[in-house]
Formats: C-alpha cells, structure tokens, sequence
C-alpha cells in the first residue's frame, strides 16, 4: 500500500495560519492534498477528531472516499468538552508540562512507547495556543457530518470498550452509517491507534483487502 500521513493545518510541518479552523476547512484541506499529490480516490483513516475530518470529507467530497476507516472517532463533537477552560486559557509558548499533563485527559490501558509519548507533547507544543482554541472551538461548533449527509463508503469504526469519551456515540455513529461494520476492542481506551498499533495496521489491511484494493 501507498500511504500518505497529512499534518492539517495548524499542526505538525503544516503552515498555523490566523484562521481556517471550521471542520469544513480541515475538509477542504484533505481534498486540496489528495489533489496535490495526485490521488483522486483513497481509503482515508481517521483517529479521533481526524476520523471527525475524515467523516465530513466522506460526506461532502464521496467521490474522494473509496474506504473509511474511524478509530475512536465521534459521531459528534457539539458543545464543550471538559478540558475546554484549560485550552482557552493557553498562551505561547505552550508549556511541555501542560501537554504532557493533557495526555491524561485519556486513561491508556495498555503501555504505550516513551518515545512515541515524547513525540506527541513535542507536536503539542509546536501546536500554537491560537491553534488550539480555534481547531477545538471550530470541531464543537460543526453540525455532525451524519448530521449533515449520509457517508456512503464502506466503513470501519474502530472503538475501545472503555473510551468514556465516545461512548454513548458508538452504535448511533454505527447506524448512520449504512455500510459500516463495528469492532470493539477489549481494555483499550479512547487513544485506540497508541494502544493497538499493531491490531489496528491488520484490521486496516483486512478491511482494504474486502474493497479489492
């Protein structure tokens, strides 16, 4: 497989412009970069608030989506979520401390590397403080993606049992949409990709094998 790992904007090597944070932006940035590089169609996987992304591109851009595959992702991200007061009140730089403390926002249930860890707090801080309060503040303030259209593409959702998170979401998200089929896995938390790497890389690959990929 031919695969392609995207920073949407504001995160990672991507440019952190002012504003363009609604989740119909980030959508427009997956179509632009499958443009860019050359790819009219394509299995997207999705992991938390990416797989929110990867809902809507699903939805406004079905041509795009030949597969999709949700891992631990909502079905919808309206309102506040609790740790909301902390992020509004971020400045820069961002503090180390304060990224590595919001990686208990998710209980893990199973050990994840200290390098992949350390990776993540350094992406956070890289990550500026307007950036975080406008991404959070643009996914809570979107209409659910299955709110808004019906995902036609084959899909995967991919939860951990104990994701308190999502929870309440997961059969809804699994009914809305028509060709989706939901695995469970046991003691893992909402964090599915940093616990199970391994089990989610082969439940992606069987599942692109179904699609005659």
């Amino acid at each position: 497989m031919r695969v392609y790992a995207l920073d949407l904007r504001g995160h990672g090597e991507a440019d952190k412009p002012e504003g363009g944070y609604a989740l119909g932006d980030f959508a427009d940035d997956v179509d632009a970069f499958m443009d860019a590089v050359g790819v009219p169609a394509a299995v997207l996987v999705g992991s938390s608030s990416g797989g929110y992304v990867a809902q809507e591109v699903a939805v406004r851009f079905p041509h795009r989506v030949a597969g999709l595959v949700l891992v631990g992702s909502p079905r919808s991200l309206v309102g506040r979520p609790p740790f909301a007061d902390e992020v509004d009140q971020l400045v820069d730089p961002v503090d180390p401390a304060w990224v590595e403390a919001s990686l208990a926002w998710f209980p893990r249930y199973h050990d994840v590397p200290h390098w992949y860890l350390q990776d993540r707090i350094r992406d956070g801080v890289r990550t500026p403080a307007h950036v975080w309060r406008a991404a959070l503040a643009g996914l809570a303030a979107a209409v659910p993606p299955t709110e808004s259209g019906t995902i036609t593409a084959p899909t995967l959702i991919i939860w951990g049992a104990q994701d308190e998170f999502i929870r309440a979401d997961m059969d809804v998200l699994a009914a809305a949409i028509p060709a989706s089929r939901l695995l469970v896995y046991e003691d893992t938390g909402h964090l599915v990709l940093w616990e199970q790497p391994d089990r989610v890389a082969h439940d992606v690959v069987e599942f692109v094998a179904t699609l005659g990929w």
